[in-house]
């Protein structure tokens, strides 16, 4: 989904000059062509994540809206301290995108696998946190940091997601991907995919129809959107390529005692609390660690044994 964010990022940016692409010294064969067209809307700070996000809070303020641009935890988790005091607390107009969000880069190891960062982005009062699951919501999201500039993290996937929907993207609504009626599977990003093999598995093999549904928006999240979705199933997933304390799970698991609503059944689908140790592609680390298709039709299963 790079691919798709940086060519539609290039146009808006040709016709507003104050949209400046700052990246860690990353990502060059997707961003050489805006490098090359907009050379002064482009800036390369370096191996440097926490100057970048203190450059870009400095252009925030001088009215330029700034995307940093790196790879799953280093425009994040290496400089919590400067986007909290300089571009949250400041409410600037900094949008913080990391590429390869969960298991991407699983090939390359634990320091390349962002697994925590939807559970300590939003614990940020005032920033937004997107997580969309294919093209047509990441150019949703882009066009809604675009339209309404301030603190916002983006989390997408390395590779362009074959999830097609017609429906329409509606900030911090759930998004249906797939119609069915006895179980409900909630997610974000490219994990969807597997939900999406779980759910012609299940009905091929048991005729169990399941929902799909997008949480593109972590934040802000419409609760209504989730209490109506929640009353109309016999089974609710939460499924995420995340740790599970403060993910996707723990936002619905809030939402439920606060609104009184109680879930007939419900399933939390995450990476637990453990590192990986292993290393290998996304495919591999999410059968090992039973997040995949298979996984979520062997837990969705048991529910009707």
């Amino acid at each position: 989904m790079r691919e798709i964010l940086m060519e539609s990022l290039l146009k808006k940016a040709k016709l507003d000059k104050n949209i400046i692409l700052v990246t860690g010294d990353l990502g060059f064969g997707v961003l050489n062509k805006f490098e090359n067209e907009l050379p002064e809307q482009f800036i390369n700070a370096g191996v440097s994540e926490q100057n970048m996000s203190g450059m870009a809070a400095g252009l925030a303020l001088e009215g330029f809206n700034v995307f940093t641009y790196s790879i799953g935890n280093f425009p994040t988790l290496r400089c919590l301290e400067q986007i909290r005091n300089d571009i949250i607390y400041h409410n600037l107009s900094v949008n913080i995108v990391a590429i390869g969000g969960g298991l991407s880069y699983g090939a390359l190891g634990i320091s390349h696998h962002a697994i925590e960062d939807i559970s300590i982005m939003r614990t940020f009062p005032e920033l937004r946190v997107f997580a969309p699951c294919d093209e047509t919501e990441t150019l949703s999201v882009l066009n809604e940091m675009i339209k309404n500039p301030r603190p916002t993290y983006l989390r997408i996937d390395k590779f362009n997601q074959n999830i097609i929907c017609k429906k329409p993207f509606i900030l911090g609504n759930l998004r249906q991907i797939k119609e069915g009626k006895e179980v409900a599977i909630i997610g974000y990003g490219s994990i969807l995919e597997e939900a999406l093999l779980a759910s012609k598995t299940l009905e091929k093999e048991k005729n169990i129809n399941c929902s799909i549904y997008s949480a593109h928006t972590i934040k802000p999240f419409n609760k209504e959107s989730l209490i109506n979705i929640v009353k109309n199933y016999k089974l609710v997933v939460a499924l995420e390529e995340h740790v599970e304390t403060g993910g996707l799970g723990s936002l619905m698991s809030d939402i439920f005692v606060e609104e009184k609503i109680i879930p007939k059944n419900f399933l939390k689908l995450n990476l637990s609390n453990k590192y990986s140790t292993s290393i290998g592609n996304k495919e591999f680390l999410r059968e090992k660690y039973k997040i995949d298709s298979n996984s979520l039709v062997d837990n969705i299963k048991s529910f009707y044994e």
